[in-house]
């Protein structure tokens, strides 16, 4: 099996697929700092994300989360949550939208098929897979809705599955109003999103 540790040196483990039962047992013995996922049977942990990441991510699930409360269409959910595709193909998105429907059919263990939309926040040490492999996961997986935010940059990127692929629909950078499809009637200024000048991420 191969294993990748982000924002340190990997290391090669013996060949063969990784598997949500060999994720479940490394779990119990990991330290919780870490995150694990598996994409295409191959292992990724990665330390916890900084301060820019992790302000983006919240500011997100208040401005989403408010407007799915009120409108009641579903929920937004966050990690840590595994999002279990096949025994080999395990993430966990930064955020992820269900609807009513797909909640009902979900159990406690975690989301067993492709969630109405993924977002996720670019790290240095996960920008690339967040934009390739994953990206190519949920695409193959049939997830209809794919954001990316960058939180050093200041844009988002919204992308819709048409024809079974991804189709850039929207890229909305610094201040701008970002208007998504998917939630109608929802105004996100993206000024709002971004850490504060004079804030530092250590």
């Amino acid at each position: 099996m191969a294993v990748t540790q982000t924002r340190e040196s990997s290391s090669p483990a013996p060949r063969g697929p990784f598997t949500y039962q060999h994720l479940q047992h490394l779990r119990d013995r990991l330290d919780e700092q870490y995150r694990c996922e598996i994409i295409d049977g191959e292992l990724y942990a990665s330390l916890p994300p900084g301060l820019r990441h992790q302000w983006v991510a919240s500011e997100l699930v208040l401005w989403l989360g408010n407007h799915v409360r009120a409108h009641k269409p579903g929920v937004m959910l966050f990690a840590p949550l595994d999002v279990i595709f096949s025994k080999v193909d395990v993430v966990v998105p930064d955020l992820l939208y269900l609807t009513n429907e797909q909640l009902a059919r979900t159990p406690d263990r975690g989301v067993e098929e492709a969630p109405t939309l993924v977002v996720e926040i670019l790290s240095p040490s996960t920008q690339r897979r967040d934009r390739t492999k994953k990206m190519t996961l949920y695409e193959e997986m049939g997830v209809p809705h794919y954001w990316l935010v960058h939180p050093t940059a200041r844009w988002l990127e919204a992308y819709e599955r048409q024809a079974e692929r991804f189709v850039l629909t929207a890229r909305v950078m610094g201040a701008a109003e970002f208007r998504p499809a998917l939630f109608p009637g929802l105004v996100v200024p993206l000024g709002e999103l971004w850490l504060p000048q004079g804030s530092r991420e250590r």
